[in-house]
């Protein structure tokens, strides 16, 4: 096993579309969902030389500032993932933060991904393996499609998986915007008005989120009605294919034809909402 520091990306999640079918009785809802994800994100590093400590650094730092190192979801994410496979004492974890919190498009899920991708490199275990899975699912519904980090369709909770052939989104320009108004899942969810508005197609990727929607958009709008303000504007971009709502937001997202396009409203946006965050990258498929 090597003792090298090691880095990994935490890729940044897209919800395409997220159809909300029903609430189970577990507590979650039946969710059908097309997740895709960005070629940037946050930034990981576990060094063996640091036991067990948590470093956090970036932009959104000082959001986790005061929480307890040792229930961090990427600790406890990579502490379960060890004991599944046998032990073996939890490197150090340095995290650059560079994606908002509470925001709908991975976060803590896609930081404890990444340290489990890496801890699995280092034990020579592959990601498939089922007691990589069986971690991902108990630490959330999104962890095990973080892991993977390609295009997949997601059911169930949002972890049963398939993956997806995503040869249209490979490379597709993209840009995040957030209002910097954090949005917790657990209310725009309970704000959820219950209805059953139809599946979500199963043809290639790109045609079933244009056909489809996200559910939680509305309960998130009335949440944070800034949120539809955001939408609106990049759904008027020239050059836009897809603008949407990710996950329970309060991140929204375009897609669009080329990265001049992107560039250009990601400049426009910054004109009139300075305040905004912003973030551009490509779809990695």
């Amino acid at each position: 096993m090597s003792e090298k520091p090691a880095a990994e990306t935490a890729y940044a999640k897209i919800n395409l579309a997220l159809h909300v079918r029903r609430r189970r009785e577990d507590g979650y809802h039946e969710i059908e969902t097309i997740f895709a994800f960005a070629e940037d994100g946050d930034k990981i590093e576990i060094d063996p030389a640091a036991s067990s400590s948590l470093k956090i650094a970036g932009e959104f730092a000082s959001v986790l500032a005061g929480e307890d190192a040792a229930d961090n979801l990427v600790m406890r994410g990579g502490r379960a993932l060890l004991e599944s496979l046998d032990g073996g004492e939890m490197p150090g974890v340095s995290l650059t933060k560079v994606l908002p919190v509470a925001a709908g498009i991975g976060g803590g899920s896609a930081d404890a991904a990444a340290v489990m991708r890496l801890l699995c490199t280092r034990a020579g275990v592959a990601f498939e393996d089922p007691r990589v899975d069986a971690v991902a699912r108990g630490l959330g519904a999104d962890v095990p499609a973080c892991v993977v980090s390609r295009t997949v369709r997601g059911d169930g909770r949002g972890d049963d998986l398939i993956v997806l052939d995503a040869p249209e989104l490979r490379g597709m320009p993209l840009l995040l915007v957030n209002p910097r108004v954090p949005l917790a899942t657990g209310p725009v969810f309970k704000a959820w008005d219950g209805m059953d508005r139809g599946p979500l197609d199963h043809g290639a990727p790109l045609a079933a989120a244009l056909a489809g929607r996200n559910d939680l958009e509305a309960p998130a709008r009335m949440i944070c009605p800034v949120i539809g303000d955001v939408v609106d504007l990049l759904g008027n971009q020239p050059g836009v294919v897809l603008a949407r709502m990710s996950g329970s937001g309060a991140t929204c997202f375009a897609l669009f034809e080329n990265e001049a396009a992107r560039d250009a409203a990601s400049a426009d946006i910054a004109r009139r909402h300075p305040g905004w965050w912003r973030f551009s990258s490509r779809l990695r498929a």
